[in-house]
């Protein structure tokens, strides 16, 4: 593992009575964590690397707003067609013995991509995937998948796909704070877009998402820009910090700092569980995280 440093991060407003609350009762069991996937979409830009960020109403462990992603679900489990590296395989790239545990997080990881941005890793064999995913049809699968009326895996089967598990990257495992009255013990993925799809916003659910450029996001930190383009009542007059989740903020920082998608993606990450912790900073309550800086010659060091 890199050197860790102490880091301090913004409380998310939306966190705040939870925090109060936990100091006020003193230390309490955390409630249970739910587990969740995310799926850091990836492109190459003139101005540097690309991630699709979405707004997420209500109060989501994940930020206001987030890579695309949500809590994994009892069909996740379900028979797939599986192409690529095996569950075991991947249960050794996260760094657990729990195989099937693992193999939820790849299903869950390439369904909630599908469901909030309408990028599918799924194809008939190894060598393909589908294309053009914009159709009406292709949304109205996305539509009864995210209201449950149909599950991903029946969805797949019935038109002979299976999960593209090869396009998927592992990245890193974040836990939410343990104050948090909902909680998500997340694994992040990367993936870049397959060939003749693009991202789009969930009908009749979706209200912002768009490419952002890693860079400009960061530069721009410490102004409200982007949460008053969201426009929303919980976005508008807010920093960068405080919509998004400490991991998100980190790996934006570590997307500013990468040379590329294929310098991303190629990095070699150590399974390592990270947590914020509630800490008080000069009569200010903030998320403390250790996490390693990014060293100069070196900008994939990981956090």
């Amino acid at each position: 593992m890199p050197q860790l440093a102490r880091r301090l991060f913004a409380l998310p407003p939306d966190l705040e009575g939870a925090a109060q609350s936990w100091l006020e009762h003193g230390e309490r069991t955390p409630r249970a964590a739910r587990y969740a996937s995310s799926v850091v979409l990836l492109r190459d830009s003139p101005t540097g690397l690309e991630t699709w960020l979405g707004y997420r109403p209500g109060s989501s462990p994940l930020g206001v707003l987030a890579f695309p992603g949500g809590s994994l679900e009892a069909s996740d489990d379900d028979a797939v067609g599986w192409l690529g590296p095996s569950p075991q395989h991947w249960a050794e790239q996260m760094g657990t013995d729990d195989v099937g545990l693992a193999r939820r997080h790849v299903v869950g990881a390439i369904r909630e991509l599908f469901e909030e941005a309408g990028v599918l890793l799924a194809g008939p064999d190894m060598s393909t995937t589908v294309e053009n995913t914009s159709t009406q049809d292709w949304m109205r699968a996305r539509v009864a998948v995210a209201d449950q009326e149909k599950t991903f895996t029946e969805l797949l089967a019935k038109r002979g796909l299976s999960l593209r598990t090869d396009l998927l990257k592992p990245l890193v495992n974040w836990r939410s704070p343990d104050f948090a009255h909902r909680r998500f013990d997340t694994r992040y993925f990367a993936a870049t877009v397959p060939m003749n799809q693009q991202p789009s916003l969930l009908q009749s659910k979706g209200v912002w998402g768009r490419w952002v450029c890693a860079t400009k996001a960061i530069a721009a930190r410490s102004t409200t820009a982007l949460g008053d383009e969201v426009g929303q009542e919980n976005t508008v007059g807010l920093t960068l910090g405080q919509l998004l989740v400490p991991g998100s903020e980190i790996m934006l920082e570590k997307m500013a700092a990468a040379n590329g998608c294929i310098a991303y993606l190629s990095y070699k990450r150590k399974p390592h569980v990270y947590q914020a912790r509630l800490v008080e900073e000069e009569g200010t309550l903030m998320l403390e995280v250790e996490a390693a800086k990014t060293v100069a010659g070196d900008p994939q060091r990981e956090r």
